[in-house]
């Protein structure tokens, strides 16, 4: 999938991945595409849930090599 930008949160713990989540996509410019890499297994369910509060798109999701990949549209 294409994106536009990348957030590492691997090592992350909640509720951090979501805090630098919000950070990074307040910067970003509507319609544009972030990749957001991490580890904390509770990520599955927050970031789908933070979405979903925020209007912004979960576009899919991934797993690559122990880590959660997550696709996410700003609104």
């Amino acid at each position: 999938m294409e994106f536009d930008e990348t957030l590492d949160c691997k090592g992350l713990s909640c509720p951090m991945p979501i805090i630098k989540l919000a950070k990074t996509m307040k910067k970003m410019p509507s319609g544009k595409v972030l990749q957001m890499i991490g580890t904390d297994p509770g990520s599955k369910e927050d970031i789908p849930k933070w979405c979903g509060k925020t209007g912004n798109q979960l576009l899919g999701t991934a797993e690559e090599g122990g880590a959660n990949v997550f696709y996410i549209r700003k609104a």
